[in-house]
């Protein structure tokens, strides 16, 4: 077992998760807070990447990069989720008003 090094099976797997988790956030975020929350993701990605140039562990310093761009990447999918509501392949949550009711 000496020779065997989990690292890169760590961050694999710690990768997976955090994008698995970021997959209903995305869902969540915009049926409550719709698009103004992008800002929300915008600060947790620059703290994950201060984090990730900081702390001296590559294991951990990676971990931070990819919540960072998993966060960078949020901001996007929120704004495609607001479309993807629109075209009713998501709920509409009825307290909140959509682009197409402003009108």
């Amino acid at each position: 077992m000496e020779l065997l090094h989990f690292d890169g099976l760590v961050i694999g797997i710690l990768t997976f998760l955090i994008i698995g988790l970021f997959h209903p956030l995305v869902i969540k975020a915009e049926y409550y807070w719709g698009t103004k929350c992008w800002w929300i993701f915008l600060i947790l990605g620059i703290g994950g990447v201060i984090a990730s140039l900081f702390i001296e562990s590559i294991l951990i310093s990676a971990i931070c990069g990819v919540f960072a761009f998993s966060s960078f990447w949020t901001i996007k999918e929120i704004f495609e989720q607001e479309e993807r509501v629109l075209k009713g392949w998501f709920p509409k949550n009825p307290k909140r008003k959509y682009p197409e009711q402003k009108r």
